[in-house]
């Protein structure tokens, strides 16, 4: 059997930056309690490794409190202003581990409220990321994911409207709904803020599903970006399987095919990557 890896499979940038911030603390502060406000990256293996080191997940605002005495690290998907300005009240010590790329999509949300434009936010409503942006957005705000949301969307025809994007987001789906408010004309900004790590893992990932016999894709269920590789890849390959780890994984679902391609979401540690490959390659 052939095997293809994406090259761009695992860790980008902004999840590196935030899972080495997390060790990071808990090596340089042994005694002060660490905590992340949220998971700090969605994926329960690497979730499960800094709880066994001592590290506590704050599942929201009412939970802040309890971190008074310790060092709070905000996760990478970043979180709306008012929960920055909650920690400062309370005197909290917190680092933050907002992925730039998140963080820049925060100073657009900002200074577009500033000059009084309206703000649509193309991702998903009840993802972490989304919401945090919308918490620096003010009122005037909406987000849409969906080409009938797109189309029903009202803003006074008297104000200015900047468009931009979850990181994550897919960036096909993204141009045809910024296509659709465009038509309605609107005076209208559109800012991509996909990250470049993003919008190259899908175009790779694309690539190699319409080469090969069978996909699997490696990723936590509530990884975004993940799901969105498994529609991809799904897509263009109807043998696609979505797994978190080896033991998701059914061999006997490829044993009548040539070749297999593996990629992996934003958030997938390379152990996971390499044992799932290895175990492909042996086995066939």
């Amino acid at each position: 059997m052939k095997v293809l890896l994406a090259k761009t499979a695992g860790f980008c940038f902004g999840v590196k930056r935030a899972v080495d911030t997390v060790y990071q603390q808990v090596e340089e502060n042994k005694d002060c309690k660490i905590y992340t406000f949220g998971p700090i990256i969605h994926n329960d293996e690497v979730i499960k490794d800094m709880q066994a080191k001592g590290v506590t997940v704050l599942e929201g605002e009412e939970d802040l409190p309890k971190a008074k005495n310790g060092i709070v690290i905000i996760r990478s998907h970043g979180v709306p202003k008012r929960i920055c300005d909650r920690m400062d009240e309370l005197g909290i010590q917190y680092v933050d581990a907002t992925c730039p790329f998140v963080k820049k999509i925060h100073k657009i949300a900002m200074e577009k409220a500033e000059e009084g434009a309206f703000l649509v936010v193309i991702g998903n409503p009840v993802h972490p990321e989304v919401e945090g942006i919308m918490g620096w957005a003010g009122e005037d705000a909406a987000v849409i994911s969906t080409a009938e949301e797109a189309e029903h969307l009202t803003v006074p025809e008297d104000r200015k409207i900047c468009v931009v994007a979850q990181t994550t987001f897919n960036y096909n789906k993204f141009k045809e709904l910024v296509e659709i408010i465009s038509k309605r004309r609107y005076d209208i900004s559109v800012l991509n803020t996909i990250c470049s790590a993003t919008k190259e893992r899908q175009t790779e990932t694309a690539r190699i599903a319409d080469r090969v016999d069978a996909m699997i894709v490696i990723g936590d269920k509530r990884s975004s970006n993940t799901q969105k590789l498994f529609e991809i890849c799904k897509n263009a390959c109807n043998n696609t399987y979505y797994i978190q780890t080896l033991d998701d994984l059914n061999v006997n679902q490829l044993r009548s095919v040539e070749t297999v391609g593996i990629t992996a979401g934003a958030s997938t540690p390379n152990k996971i990557i390499e044992e799932v490959q290895k175990n492909v390659r042996i086995n066939f």
